[in-house]
């Protein structure tokens, strides 16, 4: 009973947004005519470089605990 209310507020809601959710922007090229491409392109930027050195980081410490159980083991 409970979960056919939510479904049904669920679908209502749907309707009455459906052209907010699924409207197109007008300009293709929108975040690069108002200059947010260049904040998206960092931030982008930023975490990837991020997750590349926490590998890197991550693949050295593991490397040392490796050679360390390697020689503990002979």
């Amino acid at each position: 009973m409970y979960t056919k209310k939510i479904l049904s507020l669920l679908f209502f809601v749907l309707i009455v947004c459906q052209n907010n959710l699924f409207a197109q922007a007008e300009n293709p090229d929108f975040f690069r005519s108002i200059g947010k491409i260049y904040v998206v392109v960092a931030v982008l930027l930023i975490v990837m470089i991020g997750i590349f050195l926490f590998l890197f980081y991550l693949e050295r410490r593991i490397k040392k605990m490796e050679e360390r159980l390697g020689d503990s083991h002979s």
